[in-house]
């Protein structure tokens, strides 16, 4: 399967690297403490993984103001111990060894995600990280998968390409720039409340074959 795309573009938080849970549930309780409203275990893994779709209308549907708890949210979170607490999932070696454009296309922050590359070491792997803004857009949005091919030399010149990550946003972004998305699941369907659609459908990249993550 890693030889039918010409490029690829990953999610970086929840696919690539995750977080301690130790640290999202502090976060969490700093937020609600300043908010006034506390969060239990599973909201903070539901707000903070994405679980059941989007974070704004899950905070809407427990009658949060969303601008004020994204405020707070990013008030409150330290890049550095954000990025000392981010783990990479084994499975991600597999991006290092792509013979093929590798582009990052994320929702975490610039100022986030650059102390995870450097710390752990990963920044080598992708010839173009893309941070999603409000001026270029939110996946599903294709607007920022678009940059990140216009920046890889792939756009609309017949490249097939694809775009993995662990969320429903990742794969309509896919969708929407026309490309393949692979859905990368590390959590239970149960768990997440829905079963998020793909044209492939993994939970650790080395299902995916191919010499260049294992194979024959």
């Amino acid at each position: 399967m890693v030889s039918e795309y010409d490029f690829w573009l990953l999610d970086l938080d929840g696919t690539l690297v995750d977080v301690e849970q130790s640290y999202v549930h502090g976060v969490f309780e700093t937020v609600g403490g300043r908010l006034g409203r506390e969060f239990t275990e599973r909201e903070a893994e539901i707000v903070w993984h994405g679980l059941g779709g989007s974070r704004n209308e899950q905070l809407r549907e427990w009658g949060i103001d969303v601008e004020a708890f994204w405020e707070v949210f990013h008030d409150v979170e330290d890049a550095q111990a954000r990025a000392a607490h981010t783990y990479l999932y084994d499975d991600a070696s597999f991006v290092a060894d792509l013979d093929a454009p590798v582009g990052l296309v994320t929702h975490c922050q610039q100022y986030l995600t650059d102390p995870v590359l450097d710390r752990l070491d990963i920044r080598d792997w992708f010839d173009t990280v893309v941070c999603c803004t409000e001026d270029i857009g939110w996946k599903p949005d294709p607007a920022p998968v678009e940059m990140a091919m216009e920046d890889l030399g792939v756009g609309s010149n017949g490249h097939i390409g694809v775009l993995a990550g662990d969320g429903p946003h990742d794969i309509g972004a896919a969708w929407n720039a026309g490309l393949d998305g692979i859905h990368v699941e590390r959590h239970d369907p149960h768990r997440r409340g829905q079963c998020v659609l793909g044209d492939h459908r993994i939970e650790s990249f080395t299902e995916l074959g191919g010499p260049s993550i294992g194979g024959d």
